[in-house]
């Protein structure tokens, strides 16, 4: 495993949003899905807006492996579940300071799925 480079987790964090193909069990990548990414330090995190039910989140849990495109970064990822509540504090608060604009009605869901936090580890 590797980590970011202070170049892919600036362009990473100023996109909009970023684009998650979960591997499936063969190890080819399931058909990308636009989703919301966060950081936090030299750290980047991304959760399910629906939760648990998330297609896209049960196939990452399935093999806690991607490809991630963002910002102009295309790499391979261990999607590596998140527990801890200091780091998911931290995580609420840089959903709702990037995406706030857009509302609760979309930043609460994010917030409440605070159980589908993954953190995305480059190799």
């Amino acid at each position: 495993m590797t980590t970011w480079t202070n170049d892919e987790l600036t362009r990473i964090e100023h996109a909009e949003e970023l684009q998650m193909a979960p591997s499936r069990s063969d190890g080819t990548p399931r058909t990308p899905v636009p989703i919301w990414v966060v950081r936090d330090g030299d750290d980047l995190y991304v959760r399910s807006f629906r939760g648990s039910a998330g297609a896209w989140y049960r196939a990452a849990r399935a093999s806690h492996e991607g490809r991630v495109r963002s910002g102009g970064v295309d790499k391979d990822v261990t999607l590596v579940e998140v527990t801890d509540a200091g780091v998911n504090d931290r995580i609420d608060a840089a959903y709702r300071t990037k995406y706030g604009r857009y509302g609760a009605s979309y930043v609460n869901p994010m917030v409440a799925s605070r159980d589908t936090t993954l953190k995305l580890v480059p190799h």
